[in-house]
């Protein structure tokens, strides 16, 4: 039970911030294709929103392998 408990909390970490960065790349591309010359700003939101979502994705695998010991 405690293995499947951990497989399901990994399944969620992975997957929560996966989703993130496919709609922060699709957003992007959507925002780009409207306003080309806002690329700049565009760029940067978005490489925040991926350390983001990356580092929320660490340190909830962080935890699980913290709870296998």
């Amino acid at each position: 039970m405690k293995s499947l408990t951990l497989i399901f909390v990994m399944l969620i970490s992975t997957l929560g911030p996966s989703i993130v960065i496919a709609l922060v790349g699709y957003a992007s591309v959507q925002g780009l294709s409207r306003n080309p010359s806002a690329s700049p700003k565009i760029l940067i939101t978005m490489i925040l929103a991926f350390i983001f979502a990356e580092a929320i994705a660490i340190i909830s695998l962080l935890a699980v392998l913290n709870m296998l010991r």
